[in-house]
């Protein structure tokens, strides 16, 4: 019997490391600007055309450390929802032990209740939050079945956020995702008609909400308008929340706006200001689907210091994933416990070094 792979046909290994660094890089290059507003963060920090978190060098933040979880455990589960569940709680767990920064807080409630004993089916909260969103591109460019790909976000949003927006966000994401690495939306109307047909055929009518937002999405493109202005227009002046129907619409904005430019997507996004990362980690991770590897700048590839969670540590696990056999349980490759705590330190450091300097000039 023939293996069945995870991705999306010949060029799957090149869109799911394009998804992994994609998010990783938009996270890195959107991290000093988070929760800035949009004047403040040009003004204090400059252009988001490099990266600006530790002297002209980025590192990552919660976003990509969970895509990360999500490919791992899609390794791991031999195409059982439940047991990709199960995987990504007990990596939820560990992380906390590594004393993550920035984690958001309906995610932290989460992985408590999994340390208190909630099982996994049991452990989300309420909330709309942008946190499965931000680890969804990964499931699109995986899992090509629309059903099966419902259920795999729906394992993955439900471990920390049980308001039922948090997993339609994540499925727009996801299936954003899949058709633009693909292809098959060409035009912004295009992708219009594909995405709500996944949306209702997933979600009936419960989506009608996030339909409309990504109707006036597709009017804003059409109309020429900058992701600045739509997100202005959505009443975001201060910057994009973390709220999944601010964050998607936005992010979906740009990823129309340039949908193979990486550059200029990750730029339009950060100029909206608030929640930065988490943006720029979900655009990112949709155009980095897109355009591959090659499509990222090479400068922002390259003046990313992550490590042991490198470029090249994620391009194996990509290709590891590319060529992992979905009906069977596989071995992901992991990382060193030791250097995750020596590098979240030197992160943490880092991050207090920001928010002290935000404390002064210019308002």
């Amino acid at each position: 019997m023939a293996e069945i792979r995870y991705g999306l046909g010949a060029d799957a290994q090149d869109q799911i490391i394009g998804a992994l660094l994609g998010t990783a890089i938009g996270d890195a290059i959107g991290l000093p600007y988070e929760g800035i507003s949009r004047r403040r963060g040009i003004r204090m920090l400059g252009s988001p055309d490099r990266h600006r978190f530790l002297f002209g060098y980025g590192m990552v933040s919660d976003d990509t450390e969970q895509t990360c979880f999500v490919a791992q455990s899609l390794i791991k589960s031999g195409g059982d929802p439940d047991r990709f569940q199960q995987s990504l709680a007990r990596y939820l767990r560990l992380w906390l032990l590594g004393i993550p920064a920035g984690i958001g807080f309906a995610t932290l409630r989460s992985i408590l209740r999994l340390w208190l004993g909630y099982s996994p089916q049991r452990s989300g909260v309420y909330s709309a939050g942008n946190g499965p969103a931000m680890r969804a591109a990964i499931l699109g460019v995986s899992i090509a079945a629309p059903q099966e790909l419902q259920q795999f976000v729906r394992a993955s949003t439900r471990l920390t956020h049980t308001d039922p927006k948090a997993e339609m966000g994540a499925f727009a994401v996801a299936v954003a995702a899949q058709i633009t690495a693909q292809g098959m939306a060409e035009t912004p109307d295009e992708f219009l008609v594909r995405l709500t047909s996944y949306l209702r055929n997933a979600y009936q009518t419960e989506a009608e909400e996030l339909i409309e937002l990504v109707s006036s999405v597709v009017g804003s493109v059409k109309r020429g308008e900058s992701t600045e202005t739509f997100a202005v227009g959505l009443g975001l002046s201060r910057g994009v929340t973390g709220y999944v129907y601010h964050t998607v619409p936005v992010a979906l904005h740009a990823v129309l706006s340039f949908p193979r430019d990486y550059r200029a997507a990750i730029r339009g996004v950060i100029q909206c200001g608030g929640d930065t990362d988490t943006t720029a980690a979900i655009t990112g991770g949709i155009v980095g689907a897109a355009v591959g590897r090659s499509g990222i700048p090479q400068d922002w590839l390259c003046t990313l210091i992550e490590w042991p969670r490198s470029i090249s540590w994620m391009e194996r696990l990509g290709a590891q994933l590319a060529s992992s056999d979905k009906l069977a349980a596989g071995k992901p490759i992991g990382l060193p416990a030791w250097g995750i705590v020596a590098r979240n330190i030197l992160f943490i450091t880092t991050v207090l070094f920001h928010g002290f300097r935000r404390l002064g000039p210019p308002y």
